[in-house]
């Protein structure tokens, strides 16, 4: 495993660190541990497996933006999804804000494509003395678009081609040690690694409680 640190954390701040789980064939932990209350963002390209993650292994509060479509588009029917998308969206950072005040660990669905969204949520568990950390998977966009076909929702071109530009830098950066602002942690994981994670568990930590 290799674990880069940053030097941009303040003197008495814990000192941000990257778990880079990528290429160890499979061979890697089965859970990943998080103190309890704080905040998880999952994010990668559309079809990387984020949601199959989310629903197979994290033991505290999930929040998947899927679920938050679903819901909308069962009320608005035969509507075209692209005139409600930002009101999905709205609806989906409400929901987060209001799980991450509930206390409790969360683990967040987040395409990785908006900073202020990370930024937000990582001001919002500050406030609580908890930390948010990064859990990025690395695929490739040939097989993003084959886990889309696999789920039968394949997002527009336009949409993908944005995704497909902000992910692969964010991965890059956060692979060289640098975390996006108030990131405690990430850890990078590919799709072998992934499907080697069975919970992403939120544990009471010395310290804490």
């Amino acid at each position: 495993m290799t674990v880069h640190t940053t030097a941009e954390a303040q003197p008495d701040a814990p000192v941000p660190v990257v778990r880079d789980l990528r290429g160890r064939g499979g061979r890697s932990p089965r859970t990943l541990r998080f103190a309890e209350g704080d905040v998880v963002v999952v994010s990668g390209l559309p079809g990387s497996g984020k949601t199959t993650l989310l629903r197979r292994a994290v033991t505290g509060v999930g929040i998947d933006s899927q679920d938050t479509r679903k819901a909308w588009e069962a009320r608005m029917g035969a509507v075209p999804y692209a005139l409600y998308r930002p009101v999905v969206r709205v609806a989906h950072f409400l929901r987060m804000h209001r799980a991450l005040r509930s206390g409790g660990g969360l683990a967040v669905h987040d395409c990785g494509t908006h900073a202020w969204v990370r930024w937000s949520l990582a001001r919002g568990a500050a406030r609580g003395g908890r930390s948010l950390h990064l859990v990025l998977l690395d695929v490739s966009p040939r097989t993003a678009l084959e886990g889309q076909l696999a789920r039968g929702r394949k997002v527009s071109s336009y949409a993908f081609a944005r995704h497909c530009r902000a992910v692969p830098r964010l991965i890059a950066a956060v692979a060289q040690g640098r975390l996006p602002r108030g990131v405690a942690s990430a850890v990078l994981l590919d799709r072998e690694a992934a499907q080697a994670v069975a919970r992403i568990a939120f544990e009471e930590s010395p310290g804490r409680g």
